[in-house]
């Protein structure tokens, strides 16, 4: 078992219709209202509600899973255009429409400047022992690209994940944190990042409570 082990969490999208109905201005719902007040919103809630299932899965296997090194945190959100942030770093309406604005594309620059900035900083505070597994994408280089080169041998992703849709990622991460269960990891250097599809999960379904028994 590593020392430590943190979490990289691929980010939610800031366009479509969730997005629209957040950045609203007339939009009544507690976190729109927040998210437009001078405190802002937590961006791992934010991003919660923007991806639904998905981020939800990441964000809870992450606080589930993560062993941190000392002060370091167990997780960080990679971001379009502000590199790796806290799920717990308020964000308002013109961080978010900031990150609409920049394209997640190994090609842009206020993309990857930003990011490899804190992996490189994240890199040097882990020790050489900390593992950092990619909750996201594997099958595309648009993480990848930029931060492999950065942890090397130390970046990891579930293998369950090979050949599964977000929902299904989102939704195994959840069942994982209720059952306790840790994925298994292998690592993104010579791995194969594309495969077929598995089978869906069966339907998760929570015990009956027997007549006379305590809900």
């Amino acid at each position: 078992m590593p020392a430590h082990r943190v979490f990289l969490l691929s980010p939610a999208s800031c366009g479509g219709k969730r997005a629209a109905l957040l950045l609203n201005e007339r939009a009544a719902f507690p976190l729109a209202v927040r998210l437009r007040s001078p405190d802002g919103a937590p961006l791992g809630e934010v991003f919660s509600f923007l991806s639904g299932l998905y981020f939800r899965g990441k964000l809870g296997y992450a606080t589930a899973f993560a062993r941190p090194p000392g002060s370091a945190p167990g997780a960080v959100i990679i971001t379009s255009s502000r590199g790796l942030l806290l799920p717990s770093m308020p964000v308002g309406i013109e961080d978010l429409r900031e990150f609409a604005a920049v394209p997640i594309d190994a090609a842009e620059g206020r993309y990857t400047t930003p990011l490899t900035r804190d992996a490189r900083a994240l890199a040097g505070v882990l020790g050489p022992r900390a593992e950092v597994v990619l909750l996201g994408s594997v099958a595309s280089d648009k993480y990848v690209s930029v931060i492999g080169d950065i942890f090397a041998s130390r970046l990891l992703f579930p293998a369950d994940f090979v050949g599964r849709g977000d929902m299904s990622r989102g939704g195994l991460m959840l069942r994982c944190v209720r059952e306790g269960r840790e994925l298994d990891y292998i690592a993104v250097r010579g791995a194969a990042r594309r495969g077929t599809r598995p089978p869906r999960l069966v339907p998760f379904r929570a015990p009956r409570s027997r007549p006379g028994s305590v809900p």
